[in-house]
């Protein structure tokens, strides 16, 4: 698979990496319901066979679970893989969520992913939310003092915008950006992606699946479906008035993709992949055979005609 250097680092991920949000299972109020571990370690040791050389974590994600479940999957694979995880989202006894940049909580947390994950660095690390804002400097900081101790190599953000990254760059220069990116949510087009190319800041974008919606498998029964604690049900791309507008997008898209000889989320994905500034995509899959899927996407390189034509879908459209 193409690979592409983050950043000012000397990282240099392949264009998909693999996200482990939905491995981290149940009970937890992101979740997209009940995981099989057996299905997460399989999709896990499938994504490194097939060539993809990092994996993007939080502690978060299963409120814990899904860094422990990595790890067991990493068994005698971790010098080939580049493992990314974050920090600053913390959960009480009742696994609420809640948000500390404390830079105490911060290095505490940095101990916890250490053993979780059974490594002794992490080799990106990143702040997944800037919040709470005033205590951005300290976490930072901290995070600078711990690349220094050599217990991360380098330093991420993650839901950022351009003041918060001018915050921080200050004081340690940030290796990464990772924002939401899809054919459905375009936000960063407008001054991020350009802040990060001019800072070299390099761009790992989530969601351009925009959570499974871009693979064209979803109905109205399907959502249905879902389990109850699918955080899914309360987003509202999955809703009215948005959904239809989508799926009239998506059946447009079908028909372009199939026409290539190609799934529908391979266009997704290669779609974000077409800017310069993004260095990876981080697709989520619950099994190999999600991992199958996407991986076909790594060697599509949209032409320029193909783009200008998807972007006149979007017009035609209204997405």
């Amino acid at each position: 698979m193409r690979t592409r250097k983050l950043g000012w680092t000397d990282l240099n991920l392949t264009v998909i990496g693999l996200g482990t949000w939905a491995i981290g299972g149940a009970g937890w109020k992101y979740s997209w319901g009940p995981q099989d571990d057996k299905d997460s370690i399989a999709a896990i040791r499938r994504a490194v066979a097939l060539g993809i050389n990092w994996i993007d974590t939080a502690a978060a994600y299963g409120l814990g679970h899904s860094e422990e479940i990595l790890a067991k999957a990493l068994e005698g694979l971790r010098d080939k893989v580049i493992v990314a995880t974050k920090c600053s989202r913390l959960w009480d006894t009742e696994g609420n969520l809640v948000s500390c940049l404390k830079k105490e909580s911060i290095r505490r947390e940095l101990e916890n992913s250490l053993r979780r994950l059974k490594t002794d660095v992490i080799d990106l690390y990143q702040v997944h939310w800037p919040s709470p804002e005033e205590d951005l400097e300290d976490a930072w900081a901290e995070i600078g003092k711990m690349i220094k101790e050599g217990k991360i190599r380098y330093a991420g953000v993650s839901n950022f915008n351009t003041e918060q990254m001018k915050r921080c760059n200050k004081i340690h220069p940030i290796a990464s950006l990772q924002p939401p990116y899809s054919m459905l949510r375009r936000d960063i087009e407008k001054e991020i992606l350009g802040f990060c190319a001019e800072n070299k800041i390099g761009v790992v974008v989530y969601s351009p699946l925009q959570k499974g919606l871009l693979t064209g498998k979803f109905t109205e029964e399907v959502i249905k479906n879902l389990s109850p604690d699918d955080n899914r049900h309360n987003d509202p791309y999955f809703h009215e008035p948005k959904f239809g507008t989508i799926m009239k997008f998506i059946n447009e898209l079908k028909g372009f993709s199939s026409k290539k000889g190609r799934a529908v989320q391979e266009l997704a994905i290669a779609w974000v992949l077409r800017r310069p500034e993004v260095t990876s995509a981080i697709v989520g899959a619950r099994c190999p055979s999600q991992v199958e899927e996407n991986v076909k996407a790594g060697d599509w390189v949209l032409s320029e005609s193909e783009i200008g034509y998807i972007e006149k879908l979007m017009k035609e459209c209204g997405v």
